[in-house]
Order: structure tokens, then C-alpha cells, then sequence
């Protein structure tokens, strides 16, 4: 597995993947920071085309990010990550929505804990799911970086220049 850092509005973030597509985002909050793995290998020329896109999506020029994703999950993780694709930019859906469209209407808690297991947070927007009522619960960036990016997404928080 191949790694590098990307320094975003939201703090330095932990890009990972290999042949197969990118693999992992990863956090670098202070309280609990995602590590490359003993044997990775850091090397940042095969994130470019990640990194330019999250530039753009934070100077809100990108609303649909192409890179090539290989996220790992349990099947009805893959089904919640594939529909969490599906929200558009800009808009949010609670966990019941997911777990409806999904075909499992009684599923919200395994919605939330698969969202929370998210490997591709922002690319696979995990962000744009909130409580029911409308409440920021659980992101893996902490619920300042899921304000910060629904804000960005609705035109609320002001674009970041680089």
C-alpha cells in the first residue's frame, strides 16, 4: 500500500491506496490519528489526481469526485457506502433515508455504523447523513469538519483558497 499526507481546510489528511484505487482517507485529528501501516510505502506522485480534486472540491469548484475508489467493507457496508454516492452535493439525508433506499427500512443503526466505517470520508460523502431531527451525529473528523463541509456544500462556509 502506497501513502501520503494532503494538507486540506480541515487539516492534514492520510491518503492511502495501491493498483486497486485509493483505499483510505484518514484524519489527523489530535485526539486520534489514522497511521500508515509498517509496511506502506510513502510516495505521493500516485495521489495527484486525488489531491487536485479535494483542492478543487474545497475551493468549491468540485462537486463530483472521479478518482478510482477500492473501499473495503462487509457487503451491506458496500451497499450503504454505494448509496451514500448518491446524495447529491449539497444535500443531506438521515440515517432511516439511507437505510430505506437500501431496501432496509429498519436498518438506520447499521446505516450509522457502516457510515461510520467509512474508509472514503468526503469522497464518499459519510458527512451529508445527519440525525433525523436534523442533528450533526458522528464523523470520523469530528462534528466541527462535518459542519465545515455541509456549510462548504451549501455555500455557508467561505471557500478556501490555496
Amino acid at each position: 500500500m502506497h501513502y501520503t499526507y494532503c494538507d486540506t481546510p480541515v487539516g492534514s489528511i492520510l491518503l492511502a491506496g495501491d493498483e486497486e484505487g485509493l483505499k483510505l482517507i484518514g484524519f489527523q485529528r489530535e485526539d486520534e490519528r489514522e497511521a500508515p501501516g509498517a509496511d506502506w510505502i510513502e510516495d505521493s506522485a500516485g495521489f495527484k489526481q486525488v489531491e487536485q480534486q479535494l483542492t478543487d472540491y474545497f475551493r468549491g469548484e468540485l462537486k463530483d469526485f472521479t478518482v478510482n475508489l477500492a473501499p473495503h467493507g462487509t457487503a451491506f457496508q458496500l451497499k450503504v457506502l454505494q448509496a451514500l454516492t448518491r446524495i447529491p452535493y449539497g444535500e443531506t439525508r438521515s440515517y432511516a433515508e439511507v437505510a430505506c433506499e437500501i431496501g432496509h427500512p429498519k436498518a438506520a443503526r447499521a446505516v450509522g455504523a457502516a457510515n461510520g466505517r467509512n474508509p472514503l470520508p468526503i469522497i464518499i460523502p459519510c458527512h451529508r447523513v445527519i440525525g433525523s431531527g436534523g442533528d450533526l451525529v458522528g464523523f470520523g473528523g469530528g462534528l466541527s469538519v462535518k459542519r465545515y463541509l455541509l456549510d462548504l456544500e451549501s455555500g455557508k462556509q467561505q471557500r478556501f483558497t490555496f
